[in-house]
């Protein structure tokens, strides 16, 4: 222990600096159960990590099949059924079709980029990946159910005075709790 005004060396139980006089802050104890709740609270982060991975596996594959079958719905390769908006002959904009699909593949792959990214910092217990988990969770919010489910999620477990504190923890441990 050193002294807060002179910075010189304290012995344990002295109560006063012998060299500037000033009395000696007292021990604060440790907090009592926070090994518990840094052990737990990294569990909750690596889970959501690996939700993070396979929510950016499921909507890389749901988002492949679906665009990949409204290409071709639009494209007029299911017959008559198919009556394309978008079909050169009968759209006055050639161009917005493929715009808007090309625009919804680039919209796909930064999502699962974001969510990829997220789940990586999360499990590294990074600051920033904390950051990345969070404006993920606001980007997917939207996508229903298991996008907003998981952004609900991801913000109630990473907001918060108590929870930015517990991840600031493993942060500054990054051997703390089980799996680590």
């Amino acid at each position: 222990m050193f002294c807060s005004g002179c910075g010189q060396a304290l012995r344990d139980g002295q109560p006063v600096c012998p060299q500037c006089g000033r009395p000696a802050a007292p021990m604060v104890p440790p907090v009592p159960g926070l090994e518990y709740q840094v052990q737990s609270y990294a569990a909750k982060i690596r889970a959501l990590s690996l939700i993070w991975v396979f929510y950016a596996a499921y909507s890389m594959l749901a988002g492949v099949a679906g665009l990949t079958f409204l290409r071709s719905f639009f494209a007029n390769h299911f017959g008559t059924f198919g009556h394309s908006p978008w079909g050169y002959p009968s759209f006055p904009n050639p161009w917005l079709g493929p715009f808007i699909l090309h625009a919804a593949w680039a919209s796909l792959l930064v999502r699962v980029a974001l969510a990829l990214i997220a789940a990586w910092g999360l499990h590294e217990r990074s600051q920033w990946g904390r950051i990345v988990a969070i404006v993920a969770a606001f980007f997917n919010i939207l996508h229903f159910p298991f996008g907003t489910a998981l952004a609900i999620g991801t913000l109630v477990i990473l907001l918060g005075y108590r929870n930015s504190s517990l991840y600031e923890q493993l942060a500054w441990n990054p051997g703390a709790g089980p799996g680590a």
